[in-house]
């Protein structure tokens, strides 16, 4: 009889199958699971097998965030990383211990802010300049789509009262029209565009800082959702394929090439050529990424109807449509025929509707295929588009850690769309029951990687122990789906986007043994301590690539 090399025995197995039916024993040989079962799985246990006692915790296949950025997750932690404090206080302090740790830096770099801990979401220059002088500084906020700088920061950029918007962004300005200290969206590039290139040793340096950070959190595989010259940092592309040659790569990657909204459909011989370029090892970049809009707090996602001023009175700013839905509905279908997957960044109404115009124009043109386009955020979403993912074949990549009240949603977001929109909000229960793949993931560095996390809010429509940021009802809660949903969608719904499903995704004999161990059975306990569920020990292959201190 062959022995298997690991055996997991002695609790729960959530398969993620098509009927998520359960196993209580897992044996692996040769990186994939060769039984799955229950007692019988014993016989395979021989003198050299490693045995993981289960105790009546959850095994789980690995779970796959569908959009992250690794790359720049790592470098946020490698930089002034302010993720971890919650106000502008706490923000400076940690800003100015790190200017004084790091007195050679030419540039103060960092991000991690969030927008509800200063005034209508913009914090202001003259702050951040006494605690950084002369040095200029950037401070990306947390979701990435604004910028805190500081004087010396505008002053090197050129940035006054007489610098124009550009047209993908806003500089937010004081009274008399002089710069305030916040760029949105594509001003961000008046400052970033000066920053020194990161050399490709700390990029490397930061997807493994990153890759630790993800599979502590049980995660296994993911889909890189920037891969390209984009923001403050650089192309992650280079690091994948360094990683990926040296062994280090213990994840699987499936990079999304970012789409430049200020060129048109002559990048997409440059597209080609890097898809055949960045493949090695776990890593293939064969996805486009395309943002189609901004986000709601400053008013930069695309709807359908003008944002409200807060007073319930309609302003004439119905937000950015960053690719002109005519290029747009040019260019997916050119994509789609090429085999390119779509990776979509839609916010608002309009630009998810745009998306799903773009997907249809592509079915129209080349019939179905299997390229598995997917539109990641879906926060706004018109109800009669609802039935269209389905229909269309699109899935909906789930951050589901955003739905939930809080003070950004409720202080930027809520008085600003009116309803019916703000009823319209992370409609997940409605995406399931119309019959649209869900696929899930975290945006991190925007939010907390921590899967748990995220399928606590998608079941309860709440924030999840840790994550509150005071006391709130449930947000909207028919839009909740249920734990088994949540899980597949984390698990067997990212493989099938990632176009990794003929391997990983599900505990199935003959799959790779990417799989992870939580520290309790969230089914067999109540629904609003979902979050507080942590992960002990994770694999890749059947190797061990993270394991907690107690575990």
């Amino acid at each position: 009889m062959h022995h298997a090399d690991l055996v997991f025995h002695g609790g729960p197995v959530f398969t993620a199958d098509t009927v998520r039916s359960r196993a209580h024993a897992v044996a692996v040989s040769g990186g994939r699971i060769v039984a799955v079962g229950g007692d019988e799985v014993r016989d395979l246990i021989g003198p050299r097998t490693e045995v993981v006692d289960l105790g009546g915790r959850l095994l789980v296949p690995g779970f796959q965030d569908a959009h992250v950025h690794p790359v720049w997750g790592g470098l946020d932690m490698l930089r002034c990383d302010l993720a971890e404090y919650g106000d502008a206080p706490q923000y400076l302090d940690a800003i100015g211990r790190y200017v004084a740790a790091h007195p050679d830096d030419e540039w103060i770099l960092g991000g991690g802010w969030q927008m509800s801990a200063f005034p209508g979401g913009t914090p202001r220059a003259e702050a951040l300049d006494a605690v950084t002088g002369d040095r200029p500084a950037f401070f990306p906020n947390r979701d990435g789509h604004g910028a805190w700088v500081n004087s010396a920061a505008l002053r090197a950029a050129g940035i006054d009262r007489d610098t124009p918007d550009p047209a993908d962004g806003r500089i937010e300005r004081n009274p008399d029209g002089t710069p305030s200290g916040t760029l949105h969206e594509g001003a961000m590039a008046l400052v970033n565009r000066l920053l020194p290139e990161e050399p490709l040793e700390r990029m490397t340096e930061a997807l493994l800082v990153g890759q630790r950070y993800l599979h502590s959190f049980g995660i296994t595989a993911w889909q890189d959702a920037i891969v390209g010259p984009y923001g403050d940092a650089g192309d992650p592309g280079p690091a994948y394929l360094r990683a990926a040659a040296e062994g280090t790569l213990t994840a699987r990657v499936v990079g999304a090439l970012w789409w430049d909204r200020s060129a048109g459909l002559e990048q997409i011989p440059i597209l080609q050529e890097r898809r055949e370029r960045y493949r090695g090892g776990r890593f293939a970049a064969t996805s486009i990424k395309i943002m189609q809009d901004g986000v709601a707090e400053n008013f930069t996602a695309s709807m359908l109807e003008p944002y409200g001023d807060g007073h319930g009175h309609p302003t004439d700013n119905s937000g950015i449509s960053f690719v002109d839905p005519e290029i747009l509905s040019r260019a997916v279908p050119i994509l789609d025929a090429d085999g390119f997957q779509v990776h979509f960044h839609a916010i608002g109404d309009r630009a998810v509707r745009e998306c799903l115009d773009a997907v249809a124009r592509a079915v129209e043109k080349n019939g179905r295929r299997d390229n598995r386009h997917h539109i990641a955020h879906i926060q706004v979403v018109h109800p009669d588009d609802i039935p269209r993912f389905r229909e269309l074949g699109v899935a909906a990549n789930m951050q589901s850690l955003w739905a939930t009240y809080e003070p950004q949603m409720v202080d930027l977001t809520l008085p600003f769309l009116g309803e019916p929109r703000s009823a319209w909000q992370y409609p997940f229960g409605d995406l399931l029951r119309s019959g649209a793949v869900l696929a899930a993931g975290s945006d991190w560095s925007v939010s907390s990687p921590d899967p748990m996390a995220a399928i606590h809010t998608a079941v309860n429509r709440k924030a999840a122990p840790g994550h509150e940021e005071g006391e709130y009802d449930a947000f909207l809660p028919e839009q909740a789906i249920d734990l088994a949903t949540s899980l597949a969608a984390y698990t067997a719904g990212s493989a099938w986007v990632n176009h990794l499903e003929a391997d990983t995704g599900t505990i199935e004999v003959g799959k790779f043994a990417d799989l992870a161990l939580l520290d309790r059975d969230p089914f067999a306990g109540p629904a609003d301590l979902i979050g507080a569920t942590r992960v002990l020990q994770t694999f890749v292959e059947g190797e061990r690539v993270y394991a907690a201190d107690d575990a």
